[in-house]
């Protein structure tokens, strides 16, 4: 099997069934993985959820170079789940989806490829009435 890059991990994660298989085979092999769920027609607190998650789980560390990483991957992602306009509520939008964090090597097996963190973002954005909505995803990776 083809080596994945760090993208690929986290979009397998996020769009799995069977997630528990899949966070034991990555954590094996060195990655800090997790997956968690988040809603709201502000995507401030999208953003603080996963913020939160990651500091929670120890993801990233208090300082400034890994909760700077991790927010600029979380933007990133959010800029594509949103598909370039980072709003939620301002346009009556509304966003419930479930998110990956994963954190470690770019490319598995390869320790120099330093150390990476992705974010993936998939669910269902559009109007907040029921029947109303689409899927969609994004992805953010940035080094650490």
């Amino acid at each position: 099997m083809e080596k994945r890059g760090i993208g690929k991990i986290a979009l397998l994660l996020a769009l799995s069934d069977d997630i528990e298989e899949l966070c034991k085979y990555y954590e094996d092999k060195n990655y800090v993985v997790y997956r968690g769920q988040a809603g709201s027609m502000d995507a401030k607190k999208i953003v603080a959820a996963i913020e939160t998650a990651a500091s929670r789980e120890d993801i990233i560390r208090e300082n400034y170079h890994e909760e700077h990483a991790l927010y600029h991957a979380i933007i990133e992602a959010l800029s594509g789940y949103c598909r370039g306009q980072v709003m939620l509520g301002e346009v009556l939008r509304s966003a419930g989806l479930s998110f990956t964090i994963v954190r470690g090597m770019l490319v598995e097996d390869d320790p120099s490829s330093g150390s990476w963190i992705a974010v993936v973002l998939y669910g269902q954005i559009g109007s907040p009435r029921r029947g109303f909505e689409h899927e969609a995803i994004g992805m953010g990776i940035q080094p650490i």
